[in-house]
């Protein structure tokens, strides 16, 4: 392992003797695969461009973090600037480093987009957005080169399972009534939860070697790299999205066809919700740790998910702003 991080800071440094002018490039395709990228496109295409791609895109990324998260904590490898202190840290972050979460999310999402569309310049266009990911962040001094692999390696075993099993699933699912439906997607996430608090217990009282510490302090940002608060996140949306989905299946569907318009309108009035329930929800439930935070971060995150699947919607069909899809298909 240690010949991995020696061969990877050198080529960090030696990447990142480019000059000052690549690095607003590569942060741009760096945020393209964060958290706040995704929070707010993935409303876009579920509401306003095509929703059975936006409900595959958005449990496949809670998926992904899931078990990036997992993989982080289970392997504790450290970020390249932690290792060392000749590596610029232009993109710090407190978690641990292998697998690359933007490599793996990348790789997920981009990839069912190209499987989805099917479509040459589609896929041309996924493939190189999902190396420049990648490319980013060992630029950036966020990521060794054997991060983003394994990265890219768990996101296409993910993106296999989807397109393998997901008709499966779903035509499963579709002998469910609504209940049990909810009852499985509850269950689903409390396994993710049991699963993440085995692993982050694993590692409790784990503490930061302390040349990783100094170095990482050289940035600004102090690691905390055994935060569980990422299970609460991953578990909530999950089973947001899942029962928000099911609960508008079971109204009849929803289609995000409709006028130019009504798509645009749909995105600002449901990207309201989106802020409501993601940030001031944020900034109002107390942080830290204990059953009580870690409970509120999960209801925090289902009411995300469902309001992007479900509740966001039953607004816009109610208003007249779009159409459930059982009626366009009847027409």
């Amino acid at each position: 392992m240690q010949s991995l991080i020696d061969y990877g800071v050198s080529l960090i440094i030696a990447l990142q003797r480019f000059g000052s002018g690549t690095i607003p490039v590569m942060k741009f395709f760096s945020q393209l695969g964060t958290e706040e990228f995704f929070f707010l496109v993935l409303p876009l295409i579920f509401w306003s461009v095509d929703s059975a791609l936006g409900i595959r895109i958005g449990l496949i990324l809670v998926v992904s973090n899931f078990i990036n998260f997992i993989g982080k904590v289970g392997m504790a490898g450290p970020r390249p600037y932690w290792a060392s202190s000749h590596v610029q840290p232009l993109w710090p972050e407190t978690s641990f480093g292998v697998p690359s979460g933007h490599a793996q999310h990348a790789m997920s999402v981009w990839g069912i987009i190209a499987l989805y569309q099917k479509r040459t310049w589609v896929t041309v266009v996924c493939v190189f957005l999902i190396l420049m990911i990648g490319f980013s962040r060992l630029v950036l001094g966020a990521h060794f080169p054997h991060d983003v692999l394994l990265g890219w390696l768990l996101g296409g075993i993910l993106l296999w399972a989807y397109s393998r099993y997901w008709d499966v699933a779903v035509n499963w699912l579709a002998g469910k009534s609504f209940n049990q439906q909810v009852g499985i997607s509850f269950l689903t996430a409390m396994v993710m939860v049991i699963i993440g608090m085995i692993v982050t217990g694993l590692r409790s009282g784990y503490q930061v070697p302390e040349t990783w510490m100094t170095n990482a302090l050289l940035s600004g940002i102090a690691p905390e790299p055994v935060d569980p608060s990422a299970t609460f996140t991953s578990a909530g949306t999950f089973f947001g999205l899942a029962v928000g989905a099911a609960w508008t299946h079971f109204r009849g569907g929803y289609s995000a066809d409709g006028p130019a318009w009504k798509r645009a309108l749909r995105y600002g009035v449901g990207l309201i919700g989106v802020l409501l329930f993601w940030q001031v929800l944020g900034a109002v439930f107390p942080r830290g740790d204990g059953a009580l935070v870690y409970s509120l971060r999960f209801l925090r995150y289902t009411l995300v998910g469902w309001w992007v699947s479900g509740g966001a919607p039953w607004v816009f069909q109610h208003f007249n702003l779009a159409t459930p899809a059982s009626r366009i298909s009847s027409i």
